[in-house]
């Protein structure tokens, strides 16, 4: 398990053994992998949100080696099953074939896109970007209002935690923001 931190906010993420897993298994070692992406599914236990699930790639994907254009219709069902067994849609996440990966333009657009089109409780989503190089070090993750995009740090939390996977320090933006700006708010609301 990984833990980032969310700003200032007294929040954090946490990615199940099993979410990175999944991650390490698309990322892009090869030349002719091509990116891989999927929806991101979590559990409110404030102060920290439990990313339980990554799904993708799917059948209905359209993938390259420097693209990802996920199957909108297949990620819809993915939603609503999820939601009916009590987890939250809160990002997406994909590959790219960069040793440390960080996000595109292109990325920065649609998840603002994503955030803007959603009806749901958050004042956000989260957004991974897996790289090439072994977990934590490859990933970039961040959490994304309708208009910019804050790469999160990791946590000290996570070097205590005993997992397969272990924490090392990433430049953060200071997101200088109050404690439910990108959390779920405390009346519980969720999707």
């Amino acid at each position: 398990m990984i833990f980032f931190d969310i700003g200032q906010s007294g929040q954090s993420l946490a990615f199940s053994d099993g979410v990175l897993k999944h991650f390490n298994r698309h990322r892009q070692t090869r030349f002719w992998q091509k990116e891989a992406g999927g929806l991101l599914f979590a559990r409110f236990e404030l102060p920290v949100i439990n990313i339980d699930v990554a799904t993708g790639p799917r059948r209905g994907d359209r993938r390259s080696r420097y693209s990802y254009w996920p199957d909108e219709r297949a990620e819809q069902r993915e939603i609503d099953d999820m939601f009916s067994r009590g987890l939250h849609f809160v990002g997406c996440w994909h590959t790219h074939p960069e040793d440390v990966a960080s996000p595109s333009h292109i990325d920065r657009r649609n998840i603002a896109d994503c955030v803007r089109r959603s009806y749901h409780a958050l004042n956000g989503f989260i957004m991974v970007v897996v790289g090439r190089n072994p977990i934590p070090v490859g990933i970039c993750v961040s959490v994304c209002d309708k208009s910019s995009v804050y790469e999160l740090a990791s946590s000290r939390k996570a070097a205590s935690i005993g997992s397969s996977f272990t924490s090392t320090s990433r430049r953060s933006a200071d997101l200088g923001r109050s404690s439910a700006d990108f959390g779920m708010p405390d009346s519980g609301q969720t999707s």
